[in-house]
């Protein structure tokens, strides 16, 4: 048998409130909204959001690994890299995928974002400076199109769907998910906590309160019969884990997201512009996500699944600084990535 898809869990907790902004203004509640699941109405990190970052944070990482001094310029010269041995152009400390794979000797931080010379053929890319390359791991990875040929990317990114989400209680931070939840991210392989509308399944050490408050929402609570393996979400404890009804995690979870007011500055009085006003809506921080990422092992394809899976694992740092989505410079974004080693469900097609 020869495996041909592999499906890595992928986790992440917020360090920073995360706005990924749907556009425009709404009216109601805040002016500028995030994206949701249009069916359950639960905010999410789309999987496109992921893909064109992390796309980003590989390239640079990439040029990170290129030779540089006063007199070698391989970082910003695609055509002086021709001819010369890849141990020569790529850093003797850079991590084995960057300088043991040929078409690196081509990559540009260009290789992200959006392609500038799309209407080039794949061979006369090996001398432009800018533009998709079409023959680096990070075309490889994510995909690239050009006048005479385009390949689909070897990755493919699902949505960062909420796992566990913070809200304040009078017995402090609490950790809400759902049965539906539990159950499509594989914590749990049944329903068996039985909830009605008005009950909330909490550990053995809260259920001691006969209600608790999920932030301005009281309800009745029972002993959590549930126990949930968090070796993935490092630092969220057990017994601070709520499970509350599918049909109201929506509500709970709209309910509590941060919401921010902002003002433009008129530069001429120091004093807020007239007129300038705005309101928007964030997943606060310690919230948990849960994704994953499916690896293709095409026929003909010249990478390894494992050398994919490394350039994945060794560029996810990039979030942790840079972050996702809008306002990172202003205190949004962060998020703290945790590709799991763990191949959950291989497809296989017989020889």
């Amino acid at each position: 048998m020869e495996t041909y898809v592999n499906s890595y869990p992928l986790f992440a907790t917020a360090t920073d409130p995360v706005y990924i902004g749907t556009g425009g203004y709404t009216i109601g509640r805040v002016d500028n909204t995030i994206v949701r699941d249009p069916i359950t109405r639960i905010p999410k990190i789309p999987g496109s959001s992921i893909c064109g970052t992390w796309r980003y944070f590989m390239a640079l990482h990439l040029q990170g690994c290129f030779q540089e001094n006063d007199t070698v310029h391989y970082r910003s010269e695609r055509e002086i890299r021709k001819g010369v041995n890849l141990t020569d152009i790529f850093r003797s400390d850079s991590p084995e995928w960057a300088r043991t794979f040929e078409g690196n000797r081509y990559a540009a931080v260009k290789c992200a974002g959006s392609d500038d010379l799309p209407n080039e053929s794949i061979i006369g890319m090996k001398s432009f400076k800018s533009g998709h390359c079409g023959h680096c791991i990070v075309c490889k990875i994510f995909g690239f199109s050009k006048q005479d040929r385009s390949e689909q990317g070897l990755a493919a990114f699902s949505d960062l769907n909420i796992l566990f989400f913070p809200v304040y209680t009078r017995l402090g931070t609490r950790w809400i998910t759902s049965e539906q939840i539990l159950l499509d991210s594989g914590f749990i392989a049944e329903k068996t906590e039985s909830l009605t509308n008005e009950k909330i399944a909490v550990s053995e050490q809260d259920s001691r309160e006969k209600f608790l408050n999920l932030g301005w929402l009281n309800l009745e609570t029972q002993q959590r019969e549930t126990s949930l393996d968090l070796s993935n979400c490092n630092g969220l404890d057990d017994k601070d884990v709520i499970i509350v009804p599918d049909s109201l995690i929506a509500q709970i979870i709209n309910s509590n997201l941060e919401v921010r007011t902002s003002v433009a500055i008129d530069p001429n009085t120091g004093a807020a512009k007239k007129g300038a006003l705005f309101t928007l809506e964030a997943i606060p921080r310690a919230t948990w996500f849960y994704g994953k990422i499916n690896l293709f092992n095409r026929p003909g394809n010249e990478l390894e699944i494992e050398n994919i899976y490394k350039a994945l694992n060794d560029s996810k740092h990039y979030y942790e600084t840079l972050g996702i989505g809008g306002m990172t410079t202003r205190g949004f974004g962060r998020l703290k990535m945790k590709l799991t080693t763990e191949n959950t469900e291989s497809t296989e097609k017989k020889l």
